[in-house]
């Protein structure tokens, strides 16, 4: 059974078919679960079948995931970082046609999918060399002939659920530091995203076999809820990282609390841009176009709130729409149909407020309207908006682009600061007094605090994720692998006293 059309035949140099079975469990590919389709976002048509684990699939999984545990941990951290390294260049190897399925099944423009695989790529050569800085300290003792030390060791098993937005990034950010701080991996990638998840489960398999270690060390589900629950309610999996929604994030967050595990949340964003009067205008535009259409507004970090304007209506007109595929195409369609009616919805109520625009409602200054074709397109989003306004308060996962007028600086902040969401922001000046109190403690309060730059595109080097309702959790770059390991704080006594701390003298 060959693939609906001629242009999908790529997918078979990396592993997919025209069906599929979507869990990876113990070395063999399996799916007792329903079966599903991969929708290509710009035709909502069929690309690939998947079929989708069962809850037997996932206890079979995690059975042999716990085994594996055993010899992985065990395994010296620089020999794992080799195995991380081999894993990256199988992704080099691959990294257009990767690429190409990202942009093809989640709807992203060619440039950005590729960038997306580079992302996993270059998350793989920082955990290689993490893998011989996984240091413990020394802590000077108060007590003679006593020594105490910092040590960090496995957790056992990392859980990484994934969002469709980015369907392979988010899994690097996370399985490979799990990997090089000796935990096993069990990975859920998205429900409308499951050829990704394939395709890259396939090459971390390659290596692992290669290696002749065990394939269970990295087990993965394509599935919906009913797996995500599982993972969260598992005692065997001590830290689960999840990447959605706030909503669902709280409780994947209140059930994994209930067993005493820990949570790493990286959830909504709602991201401001603040425009000063001295700024590089060009620069700005530049920048809020990426930030506001790239991957058609459905990153986290997207700019979703503005302060400024003229120049960027222009820019807006030039937005070339259309197959991600295309070369010259800046904005694809929206995931799913689900998100094309989100987007309908959300304008509608904008629209219902634009009698009272001048207290909280909102003007659209261009675009809002969805595209009449078979795929998900939606038109780039201007509104001219209160930051009052309730509207504003939430994520519409979609490019619209709010625009809010303010007088002074601490007014900006303000601003910034209002929403319950704190993931990323940005501001454009050329004043250190602007920057440093931007920056500061009375600046803003979100993980992400740029300046004459976007709201997204972080690089991997630091650590990402943010504040508020956007969770708390801390991934890729910096010390986030502190998130994945177990702190033991050891005292040795090597005399033959025994001083208690703080001067006690029992007995």
């Amino acid at each position: 059974m060959g693939f609906a059309k001629k242009e999908y035949e790529f997918l078979g140099e990396i592993g997919i078919e025209a069906r599929n079975p979507g869990c990876f469990v113990n070395g063999v590919w399996k799916g007792n679960g329903p079966l599903v389709s991969s929708l290509n976002p710009s035709t909502n048509q069929t690309i690939a079948q998947v079929s989708e684990g069962s809850l037997e699939d996932y206890e079979e999984g995690m059975q042999a995931c716990s085994e594996a545990t055993k010899i992985w941990m065990q395994i010296p951290a620089p020999k794992r970082g080799e195995i991380v390294r081999q894993i990256g260049d199988a992704l080099r190897g691959k990294l257009q046609q990767l690429g190409r399925l990202v942009s093809l099944e989640m709807g992203k423009i060619l440039p950005e999918g590729i960038g997306e695989v580079q992302e996993v790529i270059d998350m793989c050569d920082f955990a290689v060399g993490l893998s011989r800085q996984l240091n413990g300290s020394i802590i000077p003792s108060e007590r003679p002939n006593h020594m105490m030390l910092e040590m960090w060791n496995p957790l056992g098993i990392v859980g990484v659920i994934t969002a469709f937005n980015f369907p392979c990034a988010v899994l690097g950010w996370n399985a490979c530091l799990a990997l090089v701080c000796g935990n096993c991996v069990v990975w859920k990638g998205a429900p409308t995203t499951p050829l990704i998840t394939i395709a890259m489960t396939k090459l971390v398999a390659e290596v692992l076999e290669k290696n002749n270690l065990p394939t269970a060390i990295f087990t993965v589900f394509c599935g919906g809820a009913e797996i995500g629950q599982a993972i969260s309610k598992d005692t065997r999996i001590p830290l689960v990282s999840f990447t959605g929604s706030s909503k669902v994030g709280l409780m994947v967050q209140q059930t994994v609390n209930q067993r005493y595990g820990k949570c790493l949340l990286e959830l909504s964003g709602n991201n401001a841009i603040i425009v000063m009067d001295d700024a590089d205008i060009k620069l700005a535009v530049r920048s809020v176009l990426f930030a506001a259409v790239g991957t058609a507004g459905q990153r986290c970090t997207t700019c979703r709130r503005l302060s400024f304007l003229e120049q960027l209506l222009e820019v807006y007109k030039q937005v070339k729409i259309g197959d991600p595929l295309e070369k010259g195409t800046l904005l694809g369609p929206l995931h799913t149909t689900t998100s094309r009616e989100s987007f309908k919805k959300g304008i509608d109520i904008i629209k219902s407020q634009a009698r009272d625009f001048y207290s909280k409602g909102g003007k659209i200054l261009t675009g809002g309207s969805v595209i009449e074709s078979e795929g998900n397109f939606v038109q780039p989003t201007i509104v001219e908006i209160s930051s009052d306004a309730d509207v504003v308060k939430e994520e519409l996962f979609g490019p619209v682009l709010y625009v809010m007028k303010f007088k002074t600086l601490s007014e900006a902040i303000e601003i910034n600061n209002s929403v319950p969401q704190g993931l990323s922001s940005s501001i454009f000046t050329n004043k250190p007094e602007i920057i440093f109190k931007w920056l500061g403690p009375r600046g803003s309060d979100c993980g992400i605090v740029n300046v004459n730059i976007p709201t997204n595109g972080a690089e991997i080097g630091g650590a990402f994720g943010g504040e508020k309702a956007t969770g708390g959790g801390r991934e890729a770059g910096s010390d986030s692998w502190k998130q994945y390991m177990r702190r033991s704080t050891c005292t040795i006594n090597y005399g033959q006293e025994l001083p208690l701390a703080q001067g006690i003298n029992f007995g």
